[in-house]
């Protein structure tokens, strides 16, 4: 049995998206500061992510769970994740 725990946090976007490159900036910073590790999928080559979140990218999930879209509040991430 695996004891690796899932990242609780999820970060979908596509590259060249600079509103993922700040939302991934703070999603690592918070991450980092609470020991919390993430994972980052791209949309792009997926047309069932695309056509979800085509409008909306970025897009956080925190524990499975839809949390932001466009733009991550540090503050927010922090409480989500219990910190």
């Amino acid at each position: 049995m695996n004891d690796v725990a899932a990242p609780r946090v999820t970060l979908y976007g596509r590259p060249g998206c600079h509103l993922c490159d700040e939302a991934r900036a703070v999603v690592v910073a918070v991450c980092a500061e609470l020991g919390e590790d993430y994972v980052e999928i791209s949309i792009d080559g997926d047309p069932e992510l695309q056509q979800r979140f085509a409008h909306e990218i970025p897009v956080t999930f925190v524990d499975g769970r839809q949390h932001d879209f466009w733009r991550v509040d540090p503050a927010r991430l922090r409480r989500a994740l219990g910190g």
